[in-house]
């Protein structure tokens, strides 16, 4: 299973997909230099598989090298926040 991320800044989204297949998508709202995260989504036939963290993953770190900060109004984003405490100087 081979996996990317792309960033599509024009939708405001990170997209994940499986062997060429879109899996899912973090979803962004833009503000200054603020990123709200507000939802996250991981199709039903690729659940299970860790997907959901690989993208918000991404879409943190990008988000980080631009300097950015993040408003984590997705729950799973503010979950993943939580458990990775290297992200919480983002919030």
């Amino acid at each position: 299973m081979a996996t990317t991320v792309e960033h599509h800044v024009a939708e405001s989204r990170f997209e994940i997909f499986v062997d060429g297949q879109l899996a899912g998508y973090a979803d962004y709202a833009e503000r200054g230099r603020v990123r709200d995260f507000n939802h996250t989504v991981t199709y039903p036939q690729f659940r299970g598989q860790g997907l959901a963290a690989e993208v918000v993953k991404a879409a943190l770190d990008d988000t980080k090298a631009l300097g950015f900060s993040v408003v984590p109004s997705c729950w799973y984003v503010a979950k993943y926040i939580s458990e990775n405490p290297s992200y919480a100087e983002l919030v």
